[in-house]
């Protein structure tokens, strides 16, 4: 079984000793699943009961509970969290949303899916947020909302995008993917705009294999977005097969299959438990990482902003192939080579195919977003890496750029 974090400790001075190759791979984000999720998954397999019902119900009050919130709606992902957020803030067809050119594909689709036409602007390029000074640039009379992503859990600028969207009367959907512990001027993360949109995926900082979760600050909104993601039915329809008896369930408006089952939550139950250690565990290679990399000829990531909790979801550094002398996919196939997984978030959404033919863009007209996407390597970070493991990154990283 995968130790505690809190039991590991990670031994700075062994990560200095001589390189050798690593004997098995190291599988990039993968989760640290313990014998307390395996013991519920079974306890609700025997219960019979695998659909939406009280595990799911006991996740939601325990992360609402996290999130100092009222109420959290649990869904099957985060592409469906954003689906219905959008939804619930009434975004129709013509209606513009802008978000950031660098995230991962489903924060543009679900803005496409309901209907919006997805509007991107350039990144800061050292937090690789959005810019606010470029959302004002491109407010038009048909911009509806703003759909801000807090990339590899480094808050977004909230307090300028708020202002921008108290101005001029925007829906804000948070796109939380990466940032469950994230806190922003002692705010959480999800809680400081309309909606707020999680990912229990299983490379995310807690996991149910494949979930989400998704907080609305109105409660008017919470009660659509659970009819929203069970088929258009009335609230709480999972229990028409409870002990109390069948149920009739109506049918009050055209939705989605979008909820999370039981066995998920029985997964997310214990890992909320440890949202903790595991973000301190992920804080301390963090911290390793940027001692071991200060000498090198690399990028690291932008360091936590005063009054802020980043959410250490993702350890990127940046390749630039005239400082390094190898390109980005170059050093992503030597660490492979060391057996060391790495992962790229992301390539910046117009290098696609389907968005430069369907919307014209092209990755030189986000030009910050664009040379972040070309560079970027996310190194394992995870609470499931050991000592050996850290420091077989460390070695490979240097090695390769030595």
């Amino acid at each position: 079984m995968t130790p505690s974090a809190s039991a590991t400790q990670i031994n700075s001075t062994r990560l200095l000793s001589p390189v050798r190759s690593k004997d098995r791979f190291l599988v990039f984000g993968a989760p640290a699943i313990e014998e307390a999720e395996i013991l519920e998954v079974v306890s609700t397999m025997r219960s019979g009961w695998l659909g939406t019902g009280p595990k799911v119900a006991r996740f939601e009050q325990d992360f609402a509970t996290y999130k100092n919130v009222q109420n959290a709606i649990a869904v099957n992902s985060c592409t469906a969290a954003l689906h219905l957020s959008l939804m619930a803030a009434g975004i129709q067809p013509g209606d513009e949303v802008i978000t950031t050119p660098l995230t991962f594909c489903a924060t543009v689709n679900a803005i496409i899916h309901a209907g919006g036409t997805p509007v991107l602007v350039d990144v800061d390029p050292i937090t690789k947020n959005i810019d606010p000074n470029e959302i004002a640039k491109r407010i038009t009379p048909r911009t509806r909302a703003i759909v801000p992503m807090h990339m590899a859990g480094h808050p977004c600028d909230m307090d300028a995008i708020m202002q921008i969207a108290a101005d001029y009367q925007l829906k804000v959907i948070e796109d939380c993917a990466h940032a469950i512990e994230t806190e922003y001027k002692g705010q959480k993360a999800g809680t400081l705009g309309d909606f707020g949109c999680f990912s229990f995926y299983v490379t995310k900082n807690i996991v149910t294999g494949e979930g989400g979760m998704v907080l609305a600050r109105s409660q008017q909104d919470v009660s659509r977005l659970k009819i929203l993601a069970l088929h258009g039915m009335s609230k709480d329809a999972w229990k028409r097969f409870g002990d109390e008896g069948y149920r009739h369930y109506q049918v009050v408006e055209c939705g989605f299959k979008y909820n999370m089952m039981d066995i998920q939550a029985s997964i997310g139950i214990h890992q909320l438990r440890r949202i903790e250690p595991y973000w301190k565990k992920r804080e301390e290679v963090w911290n390793v990482y940027n001692e071991a990399f200060a000498d090198l000829p690399i990028t690291l990531p932008a360091d936590p902003e005063p009054n802020t909790r980043h959410g250490y979801h993702l350890y990127t550094i940046l390749i630039d192939a005239e400082k390094t002398g190898m390109s980005r996919d170059q050093f992503l196939d030597a660490m492979t080579a060391h057996n060391i997984g790495v992962g790229v978030h992301y390539l910046s959404v117009p290098e696609h195919p389907y968005y430069q033919q369907t919307f014209g863009w092209q990755p030189e007209d986000y030009p910050h977003a664009m040379n972040i996407g070309r560079q970027t390597v996310s190194l394992p970070l995870s609470a499931r890496l050991t000592d050996e493991d850290v420091h077989d990154v460390i070695a490979a990283v240097r090695q390769i750029l030595a």
